[in-house]
């Protein structure tokens, strides 16, 4: 979201633009699946290497795992996280929300988290972006309706929402009963007919307004920028003070490329492992990291999922993403998150497979064994019961702390991530809170909570790990997303985020993205003569 958008406007601007791009191009649609989880084409065990890797590229997917070294004993994984054209955004779920304003104030509402390195405010102010949130608005295209909640000046610039679905509607109104305030998330969605929600996977009918088609191919087609993927950045060179060359492999063959601006948008996981991999005799504790928070802070948000027992619905009815309520985001008892409509499950294997990895790591290895080997009988419950429910998604706002962190390798191979993570007593207790808030809220439906915060394999909206901010000593980037110690590098991913917020980052990212194109366009105005 941050790459593709900032590119977009600088090869807009007029400057030639390269895109490196560690996964496939599925710009053209060859050998791209579309429509579908990558998991439903799998032909053996689920996640197994032999079988995943290919489906899993041709899907937009990553598919390399990350080890957590969170535990006694290391885990390794498979993150769903995008690796391709678009990146996340290709497998977004399209809800393109704005911060609150007082996100951008965050202490002033977490005053109890006395050990979280959780700033007083941004370096920027919400007022400083909102021309460029109702930018990114515009670009692509959001259609919804403003949250009755927020002091939101998006109407202007989204189209209006479609109608809610049969039992959407009719799960809003009995909110609305009980005081609450739903409304349409704002989407980036065309709503063409048999429209999905593509959620998860590579929408097969071009309604998904991702980084990739809205920003990423008129880049190309449009304004002269180039593309090169399955191009891995291994490592950043520099003098000490600027970048002076990136070095990538493409399809074995190593090469050097020179620009006189580098924008790392590779992920909150994988730019902090750039970094630190560039080691050099200037920087011996990774690039740009004088302050030693490149990879600090890692936050993710805490997201539950909620199966709604409505009476009569079923799965003609829709389970489509949109709705949304944020009665629980700025509260008498504190700041929290948002619950929203989570849209298509993943497939009944996949959901049987998580529930066998969270036995296996939770209670042991004879648990999961027992769910694998009653998988015949599993799987065909779960597909019923679930494809028959409204589903919900609550998503909990994180906190940073120094301690959770994405690191380098453990040895296994030479581009590597690793995090450690922990959920400490007072983030466990804000989960326990805000499930209690949503199950008044859900009342006097029948639910079932499947509780995802506590695991560390769901990284969902993974962000902080190169924050901005004002002093050096305290962040990686300055408030133009410029790094502190290089003069010409800039980070555009969710890792320039000091918080996380309690809703979508993605509107963030992008409009972030538009702004700091905006600045780097601008300086090097300046600097040219005349």
């Amino acid at each position: 979201m941050g790459g593709a958008t900032v590119g977009y406007a600088l090869a807009r601007a007029g400057w030639r633009v390269l895109f490196c791009e560690k996964g496939r191009s599925t710009l053209d649609g060859t050998n791209a699946l579309r429509g579908d989880y990558a998991e439903s084409h799998f032909t053996g065990n689920p996640g197994s290497a032999a079988d995943s890797i290919g489906t899993l590229a041709r899907a937009g997917r990553q598919a390399e795992a990350i080890c957590d070294l969170s535990g006694a004993r290391p885990r390794r994984f498979v993150p769903f996280v995008g690796s391709g054209t678009g990146g996340s955004s290709a497998l977004y779920g399209m809800a393109l929300e704005r911060f609150f304003p007082a996100d951008f104030t965050p202490r002033t509402h977490h005053a109890e988290a006395a050990e979280s390195t959780l700033p007083d405010q941004w370096p920027i102010s919400y007022a400083e972006l909102a021309p460029f949130y109702e930018m990114a608005e515009r670009l692509y295209r959001v259609r919804g309706s403003p949250d009755p909640l927020k002091d939101n000046e998006s109407a202007s610039a989204m189209d209006a929402a479609p109608e809610f679905s049969r039992a959407t509607r009719a799960f809003a109104d009995c909110l609305e009963r009980r005081g609450l305030h739903p409304y349409h998330l704002p989407m980036a969605c065309a709503y063409v007919p048999n429209c999905q929600g593509c959620q998860g996977y590579l929408c097969a009918l071009s309604c998904k307004r991702d980084s990739a088609t809205v920003c990423l191919a008129p880049a190309l087609e449009e304004h002269g920028a180039t593309l090169v993927d399955e191009c891995e950045v291994l490592r950043l060179e520099s003098d000490g003070h600027a970048v002076t060359g990136v070095v990538c492999r493409r399809r074995g063959a190593e090469a050097r490329l020179e620009a006189r601006t580098i924008i790392l948008a590779a992920g909150a996981l994988a730019t902090p492992g750039l970094l630190l991999r560039s080691r050099s005799q200037d920087f011996p504790r990774g690039l740009a990291n004088t302050s030693g928070m490149v990879g600090k802070n890692l936050m993710r948000h805490f997201v539950d999922l909620y199966a709604i027992f409505q009476k009569g619905h079923h799965a003609a009815d829709g389970n489509v993403k949109e709705l949304g309520c944020n009665d629980f985001y700025v509260t008498p008892e504190g700041k929290y998150g948002s619950l929203q409509s989570f849209g298509r499950l993943p497939p009944a294997r996949t959901l049987v497979e998580s529930m066998a990895s969270d036995l296996h790591h939770d209670v042991g290895r004879w648990a999961a064994f027992g769910v694998r080997i009653a998988r015949p009988v599993i799987e065909p419950l779960v597909a019923r019961v679930f494809s028959r429910q409204l589903m919900l998604a609550s998503i909990l706002e994180d906190l940073p702390y120094a301690h959770n962190e994405v690191t380098t390798s453990d040895g296994s191979d030479e581009t590597g991530v690793c995090i450690r993570y922990r959920i400490d007593a007072p983030a466990a207790k804000r989960i326990v809170d805000f499930r209690r808030m949503i199950s008044r809220a859900l009342k006097p439906h029948r639910f079932l909570l499947i509780k995802q915060a506590q695991s560390n394999e769901r990284l969902a909206h993974v962000c902080g790990t190169c924050r901005f901010g004002l002093d050096p000593r305290t962040s990686v980037l300055n408030s133009n997303n410029q790094t502190h110690d290089l003069a010409n590098l800039y980070v555009v991913d969710a890792s320039f985020f000091p918080s996380s917020g309690g809703t979508n980052p993605a509107l963030t990212i992008g409009a972030n993205a538009l702004r700091v194109a905006e600045h780097v366009i601008r300086l090097h105005q300046a600097k040219e003569p005349g």
